[in-house]
């Protein structure tokens, strides 16, 4: 007996996270439909009916030929590189309007799924607003950086006069730069003399300005349904950890939370209806824990290696209605 059908939603590139999952929901009983999106439209196809007052879905890739109206679950993971290929096959003219009919079909069709979803678009997209998270994050008892986001350079300088302590810049959104072909990361940074002489670009683009906290240790906080996956690592010496990718896989360990930091970040969980968030904290070496942003997507691959694929079993259970979750 198939203990539930999940669509989980991702991209072509997107492989040990996503195989994983996937085994794991089979092992539970329950079966998966895979859409790549990178591959829509060229390669898939997308509808959506009503007749007679009954809505149908219909999915079509190389891979087979899938109905929607008996989905049990969603897991959105990634949208990248919707249309890819258009490119070649449009004039320059149609591809923009192009790409927004076919980003409006595929989230308005999983917008409107009245099954349950790890998280629903439009959550991915209120959590866009990283002041509305601090805001959140201090309201449930947790600890924020002084924080700044501006593109005005006089209100930057009465912050950093105003907490008169190092001060890192990071974006909003995962930033990038195109140069030669190659994509460029902007990772987050401390502010130095050379950035102030540079102040007057601020204008152009926004920026988030924090406080830079002494470390002790850094957090990273992965939570599925009400289960708490936390891991810990010694970053004393690195303003970004993410700089260093996987080189730093291993120098991860098991961390135990205080009991009152887990549960505000379960209230925080709740607040925004959350099955699914990775949660970076610093904790100082006064003991105190600060809470720097959720990510709904975020990367967790090389801490479930860590813990036996803990975290992809709990994602299956959660989607399989087997563990407890925020429907």
């Amino acid at each position: 007996m198939n203990k539930g059908k999940v669509l989980i939603i991702t991209h072509s590139e997107d492989n040990y996270a996503v195989d994983t999952v996937i085994q794991q929901i089979q092992q539970l009983g329950g079966s998966c439909v895979r859409f790549d999106v990178d591959r829509y439209p060229v390669e898939s196809r997308l509808s959506s009916s009503i007749i007679n007052g009954q809505w149908q879905g219909l999915l079509e890739t190389t891979a087979g030929t899938y109905t929607l109206d008996d989905i049990t679950a969603v897991w959105y993971r990634r949208s990248y590189h919707i249309g890819k290929g258009l490119e070649t096959l449009l004039e320059k003219e149609y591809l923009s309007s192009t790409l927004g009919e076919l980003r409006r079909t595929l989230f308005g069709m999983l917008e409107g799924l009245k099954c349950f979803q790890i998280e629903r678009y439009s959550v991915y997209r209120r959590l866009d607003s990283k002041e509305e998270q601090l805001r959140i994050a201090r309201d449930c008892g947790l600890e924020v950086p002084a924080t700044c986001i501006t593109n005005s350079p006089a209100q930057l300088k009465a912050f950093l006069a105003g907490t008169n302590k190092p001060v890192i810049a990071k974006m909003q959104s995962a930033f990038a730069i195109y140069r030669d072909g190659q994509e460029h990361v902007v990772f987050t940074n401390e502010v130095t003399t050379a950035h102030l002489d540079q102040l007057n670009e601020l204008r152009y683009c926004p920026m988030v300005f924090q406080e830079k906290l002494e470390k002790s240790l850094e957090l990273r906080v992965t939570i599925v349904g009400r289960k708490i996956f936390p891991f810990s690592i010694d970053s004393r010496q690195l303003v970004d950890w993410r700089k260093e990718g996987a080189a730093l896989a291993d120098e991860w360990q098991p961390y135990i939370l205080p009991p009152d930091i887990s549960q505000a970040l379960l209230r925080f969980m709740d607040i925004y209806g959350l099955n699914y968030g990775a949660i970076d904290l610093i904790l100082t070496p006064e003991g105190k824990y600060y809470f720097l942003e959720v990510n709904a997507a975020g990367e967790y691959f090389w801490l479930d290696k860590l813990c036996g694929n803990a975290i992809s079993h709990q994602l299956a259970a959660v989607l399989l209605n087997q563990a407890e979750r925020r429907d």
